[in-house]
């Protein structure tokens, strides 16, 4: 049987490389700029381990519809401790759409908007709430 295992995620945006400042102020993300071998250049992102690939969309290229719809909703990010990233987060400007909650016993989250329809929530999970 084949096993699958995670490799990037891949998102569109207008302006790619301030997506990836935002990510990188807001998240720690480390900035990957090369060249494609199109010649074309790109931007990806690195958080943690998680690829980010950040795709131009041309002005023809519709905005994502509003929330909640269909497909990917959102992407989440674990942390220690909610309120603390919340609170390092709203410091840099950081738009909640939802503020630290506790889901169900064990697991508190959030919601954060992010520059071009992107939806990030952040968790802070206790072991036995996986």
């Amino acid at each position: 049987m084949t096993t699958y295992k995670y490799d990037h995620m891949h998102l569109r945006s207008r302006d790619p490389m301030a997506t990836a400042q935002y990510f990188e102020k807001m998240f720690g993300a480390t900035i990957l700029e090369s060249v494609q071998t199109d010649g074309q250049s790109r931007i990806d992102i690195d958080i943690n381990g998680l690829l980010i690939f950040l795709a131009k969309a041309n002005e023809n290229t519709p905005d994502g519809p509003s929330v909640p719809y269909v497909g990917l909703d959102h992407f989440g990010l674990q942390v220690d401790d909610i309120e603390q990233a919340a609170s390092e987060l709203k410091a840099k400007g950081a738009e909640f759409v939802a503020e630290p909650y506790q889901l169900r016993p064990g697991l508190k989250i959030a919601f954060v908007n992010v520059p071009g329809n992107i939806r990030v929530e952040l968790l802070e999970r206790e072991r036995s709430a996986l």
